[in-house]
């Protein structure tokens, strides 16, 4: 987009983008937090009500990561509108 412009676009473009990276980063490593805590537990036999602050904590970062997408996508969106040709 920014080459059909021929200039560079917002720079609220770049940091949503940037930020929808991060937490997407911030998913992946509670998702691996909960399997790893899961098969350890699952190792020790230990109760399962542990289990609930990793689900917790990965449902919080996927909220997260849905506002983020919502926010990139409608970026991404005005980009293109303002790279389109009048």
């Amino acid at each position: 987009m920014e080459r059909l412009r021929s200039s560079p676009l917002h720079a609220n473009i770049s940091t949503a983008l940037d930020k929808l990276l991060e937490v997407i980063h911030v998913v992946q490593s509670r998702r691996k937090d909960e399997i790893a805590n899961a098969s350890n537990r699952q190792r020790q036999g230990a109760p399962r009500c542990q289990d609930d602050r990793d689900v917790l904590a990965l449902a919080s970062a996927i909220r997260e990561m849905s506002v983020a997408t919502r926010k990139a996508r409608t970026v991404l969106w005005c980009a293109l509108q303002m790279s389109l040709p009048k």
